[in-house]
């Protein structure tokens, strides 16, 4: 198989989560065991550290993997989605993995794959596991997918876990309280391995506490103590994870990181691991924004940082996928500015007219697109030198820009 082949055949298996929604969704271990099993376990062959939470996951994996990298360490990174190649959820030191080594990889073991009906995202985590074992990497961070007690990464016996903070996201998954999501992403938490939590949330700080206890784990709460550092990451609400990202190194034992490790690998993270997609500026006069921020907590983030700028008219390019609670996020937008609706390219996204009507019950106004891209185009033409423009509400409207 050519490398597109591999990879539409990995898509095309089964329901994948990102592109579907809940029919792809596999509360279970026992595939992703089974296929490190006929791997020789390749995650038992290197460290790890283990990073979940509702937001903020990726960015901090990214800067933990930019500090350790500047520390001198070859190091793994495994994060999803990918915004626009599938080869950007596995790296180390920043450079994707080759799409060589993702066609032998399927190509060798796709009896198996095929015969256990493994879903995307457990043949990913496979395809990982095995990258970072053969190219010995010294330690990897590997980002949750969804949830943490029942997610394919979630065999890995780390360093330390990470857990950034909890919000209302996936509830058809993993429960309609905070205490229930907290206890599905508390999961990740294992024996005697310290625990990181990025918030103190008075809603669920006792349902951390309590496994770490149960786990004789050592819980370190990053809101404790903040740290004042700069970094090339744009976007306030960056100053949680990284303080997040510094209790995780900091935690580790055995490795030798300095603050200067610490100061540089944050001053460089988009160079140091290719980071996209968060506050990431585009172009400037007019000034032209994108953020993959697309539940409650990470657009109020977000549209916050937005309101702290300076412009003479707001534009926002907006699509998200169909099963979003409109209600709770829609009250998030600016009612002054321009909105250019549309479907983002993927089987799960909402139509750009049924978000346009529901927009207008909170008195968003703009017109519809039939692609992201018209969508873009149009903003990018009406927009005056000093007006802004917003691209997000969803992942893969981000990724059809960038």
């Amino acid at each position: 198989m050519t490398y597109q082949e591999t990879i539409d055949w990995m898509f095309s298996q089964l329901p994948m989560y990102q592109r579907q929604g809940k029919t792809a969704f596999k509360k279970d271990l026992t595939n992703i065991s089974a296929f490190c099993n006929v791997l020789k376990n390749p995650q038992n062959k290197f460290a790890s550290i283990h990073v979940g939470g509702t937001n903020g996951k990726g960015s901090t994996s990214h800067i933990i993997s930019s500090i350790l990298q500047e520390a001198g360490y070859k190091v793994g990174l495994y994060t999803s989605p990918h915004l626009k190649n599938f080869t950007e959820r596995i790296r180390i030191n920043g450079e994707e993995v080759s799409k060589h080594f993702v066609v032998d990889f399927i190509t060798k073991n796709k009896y198996f794959l095929k015969t256990q009906q493994l879903s995307f995202f457990e043949m990913t985590v496979g395809l990982a596991f095995e990258y970072f074992a053969t190219q010995n990497v010294d330690i990897a961070v590997i980002e949750v997918g969804l949830g943490g007690r029942l997610d394919s990464t979630n065999i890995i016996y780390p360093e330390v876990a990470v857990i950034t903070n909890i919000g209302y996201d996936h509830m058809q998954f993993l429960g309609d309280t905070l205490p229930e999501i907290a206890a599905e992403k508390a999961g990740i938490i294992k024996q005697n391995t310290p625990i990181i939590i990025g918030e103190k949330q008075d809603a669920v700080v006792d349902v951390f506490v309590q496994k770490a206890t149960q786990m004789n784990a050592e819980i370190y709460f990053a809101s404790d103590k903040q740290y004042d550092y700069e970094s090339d990451l744009l976007g306030s609400y960056q100053e949680k994870n990284m303080s997040t990202a510094i209790h995780a190194v900091k935690a580790l034992k055995g490795y030798v990181i300095s603050e200067s490790h610490i100061i540089n690998g944050l001053k460089n993270v988009v160079q140091n691991t290719n980071f996209k997609g968060r506050w990431q500026i585009l172009q400037y006069k007019p000034l032209v924004i994108c953020d993959t921020a697309h539940n409650k907590e990470g657009l109020s983030y977000v549209m916050n940082q937005l309101a702290s700028l300076s412009f003479d008219k707001l534009h926002m390019v907006l699509g998200v996928v169909n099963d979003k609670k409109l209600d709770d996020i829609l009250t998030l937008f600016p009612i002054k500015a321009t909105y250019y609706f549309c479907k983002p390219n993927i089987p799960r996204g909402l139509h750009e007219v049924d978000l346009q009507s529901t927009a207008e019950n909170f008195h968003l106004v703009g017109d519809t697109y039939g692609s992201v891209h018209e969508a873009y185009l149009k903003a990018i033409s009406d927009a005056e030198i000093d007006d802004v423009v917003f691209v997000g509400g969803s992942t893969f409207v981000v990724a059809e820009v960038v």
